[in-house]
């Protein structure tokens, strides 16, 4: 019995709309191998996962090493050698004045646990976020997401959270244009503040880059003014660097496109290449507010995570790999503006290093082209290469590669996602 019939069986699966037919049982670097024997290309890292590529030797011998050490202690129970030192590196890597970190096991745990902490210290109640946003499956995650198709059926959500819009140009929901519009977006939050709250928020929460709204980047001059408006009013900003950390962008974190420094910053998915681990981090005075008993993680700070997640960041600093991510992003990105210029389906491309969007739409209207992308993704999957699917109306193709991704691995996968887009304008249809 394969793997699909086993899952078919034995794992809750129907909230999936559909798995990418691949048995994956081996991946090194970029490829993924199914069980035929096939490599693919992986252009989606498991969801921005694999920054340092799959399976990297010095991640994987640090882990080695400290499983035949140590492998659970509860690091909230007994002092954890690798966790402080963990620690004490993502002080001296993130930026401003963020320095005590808390560790978990996912992204919703790490957004949850800065939510409470921000909740704390500020001893007020509300929170602040953006429409098109994702913040994480747990009640408390949905209920600061911005998006009806993460939580549709679910509802009714925790009250106190008001949506300011998000800055998403493409699409502006104050049907401006940047920059023209002065980024009202951003001015807009005095307003939410102003009329959707108690005037009672203990935290803006955004992602600065929105990975599954769509790789939504936002106009340069955006965090400075709303985090403005939001400090002015007596809040935190928490970054919400779960998919936009590590390299992805270009930097180390994504918010330092934006000349401002977090409160509270989280972090999962890149932080140690594939094992297990989110933390989230904070200025002194903010992260010392939890008291006894307010907090805690059974299998957070797990030493063979932290052990690899020390690995990692040699791994980035040491092959600059945020600079990498930059160069490949820059390849990547002329490719797909030829693109755009000739294709009809392709409405807009946009993205920061190696977390890239192509938004496609069937005209002017720019009504969203779902079934395309599903198709175009199909194509691309066939020839061999792996991009993922993603927006707020599901028609934005993915490229999010690991960062040690080569010029010509780059290029290949621009033939692809070009002969494929070409291919479904030729159909003129989907499957």
């Amino acid at each position: 019995m394969g793997a699909k019939e086993l899952y078919d069986q034995y794992l809750i699966t129907s909230m999936v709309a559909g798995f990418e037919p691949i048995e994956v049982v081996r991946a090194s670097g970029c490829t993924v191998t199914g069980a035929e024997g096939r490599d693919y290309l992986d252009c989606f890292s498991g969801i921005a996962v694999v920054n340092a590529g799959h399976g990297h030797p010095k991640v994987l011998a640090a882990a080695r090493e400290q499983m035949e050490k140590l492998v659970h202690c509860c690091t909230y129970v007994y002092y954890n050698p690798c966790a402080a030192e963990l620690a004490k590196r993502l002080a001296e890597v993130t930026p401003g004045a963020l320095q005590k970190s808390f560790f978990g096991n996912s992204g919703a745990e790490a957004i949850e646990g800065a939510v409470r902490l921000a909740k704390q210290f500020t001893r007020r109640h509300e929170l602040a976020a953006l429409t098109a946003s994702f913040h994480g499956r747990t009640v408390g995650t949905l209920s600061i997401s911005g998006n009806r198709g993460r939580k549709k059926g679910f509802g009714p959500y925790l009250s106190g959270v008001a949506f300011a819009p998000a800055p998403y140009c493409f699409r502006c929901p104050l049907k401006l244009s940047y920059p023209a519009c002065g980024v009202a977006c951003a001015e807009a939050m005095a307003d939410v503040l102003r009329y959707q709250t108690a005037g009672d928020v203990a935290a803006f929460v955004a992602e600065p880059v929105m990975g599954e709204g769509g790789m939504i980047v936002p106009p340069p001059e955006y965090f400075q003014r709303a985090v403005e408006i939001i400090r002015k009013d007596g809040a935190l900003f928490i970054a919400d660097e779960v998919q936009c950390g590590f390299g992805r962008t270009g930097k180390l974190f994504a918010i330092e496109h934006y000349g401002v420094e977090p409160d509270i910053l989280c972090m999962a998915k890149g932080i140690a290449d594939g094992f297990p681990l989110s933390a989230f981090i904070a200025r002194p005075g903010v992260a010392d507010a939890f008291a006894p008993g307010d907090h805690l993680s059974t299998f957070g700070g797990n030493p063979v995570s932290c052990a690899a997640g020390l690995a990692n960041l040699d791994v980035m600093l040491g092959e600059r790999l945020p600079e990498r991510a930059a160069e490949r992003g820059t390849q990547l990105m002329r490719r797909l503006a030829a693109m755009s210029e000739k294709c009809p389906l392709i409405g807009d491309v946009r993205g920061k290093g190696l977390m890239i969007g192509v938004e496609l739409v069937r005209d002017a209207a720019k009504t969203p082209a779902d079934a395309e992308a599903r198709e175009v993704r199909r194509l691309c999957r066939e020839a061999g290469v792996l991009v993922g699917l993603g927006g707020v109306f599901g028609n934005v193709l993915r490229l999010q590669p690991p960062l040690v991704i080569s010029e010509p691995e780059a290029a290949r996968a621009a033939d692809v996602l070009e002969d494929s887009l070409r291919r479904m304008v030729s159909t003129g249809g989907t499957r």
